[in-house]
This record gives structure tokens, C-alpha cells and sequence, in this order.
């Protein structure tokens, strides 16, 4: 994909939806940090229904550290690999009231450090709560990344390297939001609904012409 149909495709995405937004429910950054650790390998929809009646009694490392591993095993029983990820939250609670003054660092390497902190994660919480141009790259934003031809990559980190690089400044704040919405809603895994897409004359996906 050429600059300028990169700066179409954004522009198209945007035109579509100007504000995009995490569809994990929270309400500061420390609610999007655990959700973001629960949502690995789950729906956003099934962790915004466990955590609803979880922040609303819980909101702070300190509040969670006082809930304890087993009863937040409880509350989000029904998310996949619920215990590891009771114990990551639990822990990663712990050490942020421990090294910073129960805050969420704006820091890569200190978020990174935490238990259940992975890149992926690091950059929702650095684009989301602080507004870092950082892309995080989903399995869907993997997808539209490769299929239509704007940062093909083997690796997730080759993908994030190729976007940063071809996305224009005045995009970056929102692109892995736009990106992640699209194919999670239009460039689907399975069956893409290319005749819906807004961006379909600039996609390199071969297999658009039969979808």
C-alpha cells in the first residue's frame, strides 16, 4: 500500500467513525489496566460483563488487594484462564501501591514489568489512559494489517514496527482503534464483508473480488 492510500484508508475509517473507542468498559487508568489483562483470549464482551459488577465495588489496587486472589477468582469466573488471571491482577495491584504510589506508570518498561503485562497491553493502556501514539496489534489489527497489504509481517512486533512506520502522525492516536473495529466488525477472519467496506478499492486482499 502506497502513503497516500494509507492516509485514504485512515481517512475513510475516520470519516466512519471519528472518535473511536475501547470497548472495554472502565473508567480510569487503573480499571483499563485490569481489564485489558482479562480481556487475553477473551471477548470484550464477556469481560465487560464480569468486570461491571467487579468495578463497581472495586476501583483501586488497594480495593483489590483487599478483595484477595480468591474472590476476584470468583467474580471472574465465567472469563477464560480466570485463576492465572486473578493472581496477575492481584499481584500486579500489589506492586503498583509497593514501586508507584498506587498509580499506573507512564512507562513502557514499568508496565511491562508487571505480571500479566504484555506489549499488546502496554500500548492500549499508554494510547488509551495517556494518549501515547503507540498501536496496539490485536489478532484483528494482525489481520487487516497483512490482508490488505499496508504492514505485512510474520511476527505481531514486525506488524506494530510496519505500522508505526506507515501510518501517518495525525492517525496514530486513534489507527489501532480504527483497525481493530474493522476487523473485528467488517474485515472478519472468515468471511470478510468486503462488499460493505469503505476501503475495499485500496486493499490489496486478493480474495476480495469473490467475497
Amino acid at each position: 500500500m502506497t502513503p497516500d492510500q494509507v492516509d485514504r484508508f485512515y481517512a475513510r475509517l475516520a470519516a466512519a467513525n471519528p472518535e473511536p473507542r475501547s470497548e472495554l468498559d472502565h473508567s480510569d487508568p487503573y480499571t483499563l489496566l485490569v481489564a485489558v489483562v482479562l480481556s487475553a483470549q477473551a471477548t470484550d464482551v464477556g469481560v465487560n460483563k464480569a468486570t461491571g459488577p467487579l468495578f463497581a465495588a472495586i476501583s483501586t489496587p488497594a480495593a483489590m488487594v483487599a478483595l484477595g486472589e480468591d474472590r476476584l477468582a470468583e467474580a471472574i469466573r465465567t472469563i477464560g484462564l480466570y485463576r492465572t488471571k486473578a493472581r496477575n491482577v492481584i499481584a500486579l495491584s500489589q506492586i503498583l501501591l509497593d514501586q508507584h504510589g498506587g498509580q499506573v506508570p507512564r512507562d513502557r518498561a514499568a508496565l511491562e514489568a508487571l505480571p500479566g503485562v504484555g506489549r499488546k497491553t502496554a500500548n492500549v493502556v499508554l494510547n488509551v489512559a495517556f494518549g501515547e501514539p503507540t498501536i496496539a496489534v490485536d489478532t484483528h489489527c494482525f489481520r487487516v494489517a497483512n490482508r490488505t497489504g499496508m504492514a505485512p509481517g510474520r511476527t505481531v512486533l514486525e506488524v506494530e514496527d510496519g505500522l508505526m512506520a506507515a501510518t501517518p502522525a495525525r492517525w496514530k492516536n486513534h489507527a489501532h482503534h480504527w483497525l481493530i473495529l474493522h476487523g473485528r466488525y467488517v474485515c472478519k477472519a472468515r468471511k470478510p464483508d468486503c462488499p460493505a467496506c469503505v476501503v475495499r478499492d485500496l486493499c490489496g486482499f486478493a480474495g476480495k473480488e469473490t467475497a
